[in-house]
């Protein structure tokens, strides 16, 4: 196959001769009414009930026993992250193939990441690679902690990312956590709508946090939420990213270090328009990577599938190109014809604030930021 049959394929595919963008967001007149009417309420920040309304509908479309609606994604990792026990002096282990506010929560709870390898086939955190990395670096004490032999730090938490909207193996991570008394948190922020044997990401672990950044398969410009099996964790959540105000008629008491990261009603509002469509988009993106999935068939690039047993929203559409060159080739012809593709994301560990971090075998990782390209993967009707 010639690059020139993929620019063809996706400038035919939206239609348009403007600049065809990764993933752009789509608005219609319901987002528009449900804005105004925030506005004309006057309750456009922390108080107005399309907040408490958004979180039953993700509640409802997840399954979710709670979820708690943040400013952004990162904010409910680093509150997710927090209620699963990590502090100060901490290590959490996690992948170097993601973005980076995986890492970032993790820092801002006062703790370091260990980066280790992701599956070839998911591009999530590897079952085996944390099996391998834990028997050789880390024990447990009598009391059941985990420690990191060399440093003598605990290690108190595994974060994986559903990586493009392709969910782990979260069966055998858990069960790999489960033998070392690790809690798991997932970094589910590009999956919403995915689901690993029918459970919706970010719900099967007892933490999940996800994303709704303007770049999201639905969007509430910025924003995020915590999603929280254990009430009594969702009840904590609820008031840390409250500034941990204790409810009173007239008096402001906070009864412990809180964060405001409460979502405003005006993104909520936002908000509960997208997630009536998203049904909706999660058909139109389907039927885009069967398309994507049909144009790679028998050539030299490999189309990302979701795994066995998993659906995928297939948020950002990829393909693994032969080589680094092939690579390159393909990203300068489409940004020369203005069709905004991407590489994946620099690897964690070589970014400065990051490079002194603990680290695994990362093979596969160096494998995919070399040889895979995110391409346009917006719904049809956004362009």
């Amino acid at each position: 196959m010639k690059t020139l049959d993929v620019v063809k394929f996706i400038q035919d595919y939206y239609q348009t001769n403007s600049v065809i963008p990764l993933h752009a967001p789509y608005f219609n007149q319901t987002d528009k009414d449900l804005i105004r009417d925030t506005i004309d309420s006057t309750f456009v920040s922390t108080v107005g009930r399309y907040v408490d309304l958004f979180e039953q509908k993700l509640e409802s479309f997840t399954g979710s026993n709670r979820c708690i609606a943040t400013v952004n994604g990162t904010s409910a990792l680093h509150v997710a992250l927090s209620l699963s026990g990590v502090g100060n002096g901490d290590f959490v282990i996690t992948q170097a193939l993601s973005f980076v506010a995986t890492a970032n929560a993790i820092k801002y709870c006062g703790a370091s990441p260990i980066f280790i390898d992701v599956d070839t086939e998911t591009l999530g955190l590897s079952p085996s690679s944390l099996e391998t990395y834990l028997s050789e670096n880390a024990q447990l004490t009598e009391d059941g902690a985990c420690i990191h032999v060399k440093t003598k730090r605990r290690i108190s938490a595994i974060v994986p990312m559903h990586t493009l909207g392709h969910p782990c193996d979260m069966d055998e991570l858990c069960r790999v956590a489960n033998d070392w008394n690790l809690p798991v948190v997932e970094d589910a922020a590009e999956s919403l709508g995915s689901t690993y044997k029918s459970k919706h990401c970010g719900t099967i672990a007892s933490l999940g946090a996800v994303s709704f950044n303007g770049n999201k398969i639905i969007t509430t410009g910025g924003g995020g939420a915590i999603f929280a099996q254990d009430s009594t964790l969702a009840n904590k959540a609820k008031h840390l990213t409250t500034t941990a105000k204790v409810a009173h008629a007239f008096e402001m008491y906070h009864d412990e270090l809180g964060y405001n990261y409460r979502m405003p009603n005006l993104n909520a509002a936002l908000g509960c328009a997208q997630i009536d469509r998203l049904p909706e988009y999660l058909n139109d993106k389907r039927r885009l990577a069967n398309l994507y999935r049909n144009l790679f068939e028998d050539s030299e690039y490999q189309f990302i599938v979701e795994s066995q047993n998993c659906k995928s929203n297939y948020w950002l559409n990829a393909i693994r190109c032969p080589d680094v060159d092939s690579k390159q080739n393909l990203i300068e012809q489409c940004i020369k014809a203005q069709i905004l593709v991407r590489p994946l994301w620099q690897l964690l560990h070589t970014l400065p604030h990051l490079r002194d971090c603990e680290i695994g075998n990362l093979s596969n990782s160096v494998e995919a930021y070399n040889t895979i390209v995110c391409l346009p993967s917006s719904i049809k009707s956004a362009l």
